[in-house]
């Protein structure tokens, strides 16, 4: 679906240069945009590089069990369907141990391996369990105590202070967090009744 709306946005672009007579405007913006993206890649990279080895070295070293540990007060009440040191609880405190840090890009191969867990765990059916809904609420509205990605974006175009950001991110981020595990919560107690 997203394909279509990308392809909608170019194809609309497109005419509207075309219409207008602004060709050369358009083609400027798009070799702009590609060499930006480069630059924000290549940026990027390095610290991504980083943090995904750090994860997987704190996987094989064993944080992760320890990590494990620390979240499961938490996560065993979040998910209750869930039982102790699963698999799943594991991928879950990882996925969000690197939200914690700011590493949204890093926390993604952690969120697919959770959500492949508790899909597994759901009998891969076609509606999500309360716990699938549950984790993506988290993982999207996840607390970040160090915006690293955010920094580096910020440093990148020229703030002084690019970590000057980081409590308003981190109220922010409390708020969505919390209201989004009340409304998820509500509801799953809500479809539980019917």
């Amino acid at each position: 679906m997203l394909n279509y709306v990308w392809a909608a946005l170019m194809l609309i672009s497109f005419f509207s240069a075309l219409a207008t007579g602004r060709m050369q405007a358009l083609s400027d913006a798009v070799l702009s945009g590609a060499q930006d993206a480069v630059i924000l890649c290549a940026s990027m990279l390095g610290m991504m590089c980083l943090w995904t080895g750090l994860m997987n070295i704190a996987q094989q070293g064993g944080t992760t069990a320890l990590l494990s540990r620390l979240f499961d007060p938490l996560l065993r009440r979040l998910f209750p369907d869930y039982s102790r040191g699963s698999k799943a609880l594991q991928c879950i405190s990882m996925s969000i141990t690197a939200n914690l840090l700011g590493l949204g890009n890093a926390a993604t191969p952690l969120g697919i391996a959770a959500m492949k867990e508790l899909d597994r765990a759901n009998g891969h059916r076609e509606s999500p369990s309360n716990g699938m809904v549950l984790f993506v609420v988290l993982n999207t509205a996840s607390v970040q105590l160090i915006p690293a990605t955010l920094g580096i974006l910020r440093k990148q175009y020229g703030a002084q202070n690019p970590f000057a950001i980081m409590p308003a991110v981190w109220v922010a981020s409390g708020i969505t967090l919390v209201a989004g595990i009340l409304t998820a919560k509500l509801l799953e107690k809500k479809t539980r009744r019917v």
